[in-house]
């Protein structure tokens, strides 16, 4: 697999596959929303796109970075939201840096939403179609956000034949030591629950990749089932803890 690592100010074409990397918070936080129940998400340009998108169908939640505001009904913390119960909802979802990055290659044939928790099941859903050249964008501090890259290139290790049995460790530990860490750590970022670098670092929580596809104009999330290899007598390389 040839894997190019972009930040959002580096995108000049639209690639064919997108892996749009967030891992403090958003595509986590998407992620524990598809545990919690919720059957989509709809990805907004703006704040005030998603307050439209609410105030069309007030049965929607609405989320969105830093501290609670008017009109929201809850913040992009997956602490937070894994007290939820979003059965059968939809959930608006605006965030810094990950929709703007999934937005940003909404033309690419195929886009994923990852992070760390969902990294094994993107890793075996880009494997299982054969996806040649995939574009991993690292949405965080202009592309150089550390959680972001080293979960991208986990993802491609894992994505390879060779690299199904990576070691995460290492991977990690860069998230864990990442400024973005250090920020939600020490109260400098609103809208954050003690638990959250915690449920972040939790590798493989979740057994699905995160799609995203236009859906009448509308960018929408949905979680796809990929299940674990197994080779018989035993499981393969590539499985974990779910």
């Amino acid at each position: 697999m040839d894997a190019r690592f972009l930040g959002i100010a580096q995108l000049v074409d639209v690639p064919p596959v997108a892996v749009v990397v967030d891992v403090m918070r958003a595509f986590t936080v998407a992620a524990w929303a598809f545990g919690q129940g919720a059957e989509k998400i709809v990805l907004a340009e703006s704040l005030d796109e998603a307050l439209a998108l609410k105030g069309r169908h007030p049965d929607w939640v609405a989320l969105k970075d830093g501290p609670p505001a008017p009109g929201f009904d809850t913040v992009n913390s997956p602490g937070l939201l894994r007290s939820l119960d979003l059965g059968g909802r939809t959930v608006v979802q605006k965030t810094t840096a990950g929709t703007v990055g999934a937005l940003a290659v909404k033309e690419a044939s195929l886009v994923l939403c990852a992070s760390f928790v969902v990294a094994g099941a993107t890793a075996r859903l880009l494997r299982t179609r054969k996806c040649a050249d995939v574009t991993f964008v690292v949405t965080g501090e202009d592309g150089h956000a550390d959680e972001d890259l080293a979960c991208a290139q986990y993802i491609a290790r894992r994505a390879t034949g060779a690299g199904a049995g990576t070691d995460a460790a290492g991977f990690l530990r860069r998230a864990g030591e990442s400024r973005a860490a250090a920020e939600l750590t020490e109260g400098v970022r609103q809208g954050v629950h003690p638990d959250d670098v915690a449920l972040c670092l939790e590798l493989d929580r979740f057994p699905f990749a995160m799609v995203a596809t236009l859906e009448d104009s509308l960018m929408v999330l949905r979680p796809c089932a990929v299940p674990w290899p197994t080779v018989v007598g035993r499981p393969s390389a590539d499985s974990g803890r779910v």
